[in-house]
């Protein structure tokens, strides 16, 4: 029996299960069982699912107004900015909002190109930005490049974690340097200690641009409502969507008035800003600074790090990760692993062939969480 709807396109991955219904880290499917959440919906449930402040308040917004074209100034989406903005370093204020990560890329490489009047974007091997066009053209993965191919041209890659090639890499004709905090569909591979502030220095050495692609990392995931926070720099541009709207598609590219002032031409979203999605993202960005979210993840991210200590190196060749981003990469394939959890009632996803990603939603409870590492220590230890 198919998995999909009728006139589903197949070019898009479906797993079998059902999932009618979600409450904070939980989800039920079609049969009635519920399910722990360990993938966050691929970390757009931060603030959990069905928020109730998010649901309130997209119900406040529904009564009042939908949509509104970005021509007409709206005062959902300037409060949506200023909270958005507070959470931010200076000087960086200047907010573009779309309707998820892949476009608030696409929109940071068409911002840094015009600004810089250059047309070279340098990201890293490992890197995943987003599957249109440009984005992909950011992105390493050779078979996510492989059937759209030839790609936008002018992208470089070079190694993750390696300041040398970086630099040997971005030049005069560089317009950006373009980087995850955490590499997190590559594996889960966090940012080398100075690195990001190595990066820094060579963007700027050269005139280029650094934007930092926290679509995945940002609103508390990694123990801080920002990665960027980790490493003490400001980049040029930040990039965000995923858990910025609990669960509401948004995306969101936040630069400088520098890069705004020398950027030339137009960009424009039709339903980016729209009322809806705002009132969510002022709804998410109060709960998880009102619930220190982020402090939450570095604790049971801690919680994790020492109770997945000790696996079998016969089957788990590394522990990696920051707050709660994690990474276990196995010495085999991950599939199997992860069916063994599901059929616990447990969902994972991964990070590659053989690595497990661990991006439960921010509010599990830590009763939940260790006994979700409990289950995923029995599971590893039959090899």
């Amino acid at each position: 029996m198919s998995d999909r709807s009728p006139g589903e396109f197949a070019g898009a991955p479906r797993h079998a299960l059902e999932i009618v219904r979600g409450e904070g880290a939980h989800l039920w499917d079609s049969a009635g069982r519920r399910y722990l959440d360990l993938g966050a919906s691929h970390g757009t449930a931060n603030v959990g699912h069905a928020n109730p402040e998010v649901v309130a308040a997209l119900a406040r917004q529904a009564r009042e107004l939908l949509q509104l074209a970005g021509s007409f100034a709206s005062p959902v989406r300037t409060e949506f900015i200023r909270a958005l903005t507070a959470t931010l370093p200076a000087p960086l204020d200047r907010v573009f909002l779309s309707n998820s990560g892949t476009e608030s890329v696409e929109a940071a490489i068409k911002f840094a190109r015009s600004a810089t009047g250059r047309p070279r974007i340098v990201a890293a091997m490992r890197g995943f930005h987003g599957r249109t066009l440009g984005a992909l053209s950011a992105t390493w993965r050779p078979e996510f490049r492989a059937p759209f191919e030839p790609l936008v041209p002018e992208f470089a890659h070079v190694p993750f974690n390696d300041a040398a090639a970086l630099a040997a890499a971005v030049d005069d004709r560089t317009a950006a340097v373009l980087l995850e905090p955490v590499q997190g569909e590559g594996g889960v591979h966090p940012a080398a200690e100075g690195y990001l502030r190595d990066a820094r220095a060579i963007a700027s050495a050269h005139g280029a641009l650094l934007i930092l692609d926290e679509v995945q990392t940002g609103l508390g995931r990694t123990g801080r409502f920002w990665a960027l926070e980790r490493s003490g720099i400001v980049p040029d541009i930040v990039t965000a969507a995923k858990s910025l709207a609990g669960g509401v598609p948004i995306g969101a590219t936040v630069t400088t008035g520098a890069v705004e002032s020398a950027f030339r031409g137009s960009h424009q979203s039709t339903f980016g800003g729209n009322p809806l999605a705002c009132a969510a993202g002022i709804a998410a960005l109060e709960y998880a600074r009102r619930e220190r979210l982020a402090e939450r993840a570095e604790r049971l991210g801690e919680i994790a790090r020492l109770r997945l200590a000790g696996l079998p190196e016969s089957v788990v060749r590394e522990v990696r990760g920051v707050g709660l981003m994690i990474g276990i990469e196995l010495r085999g394939r991950a599939a199997p692993h992860l069916e063994a959890l599901r059929s616990q009632g447990y969902l994972a996803i991964s990070g590659g062939a053989n690595v497990i990603r661990l991006l439960p939603p921010l509010v599990i409870s830590e009763e939940d969480w260790v006994g979700a590492l409990g289950a995923l220590r029995e599971i590893l230890g039959r090899g």
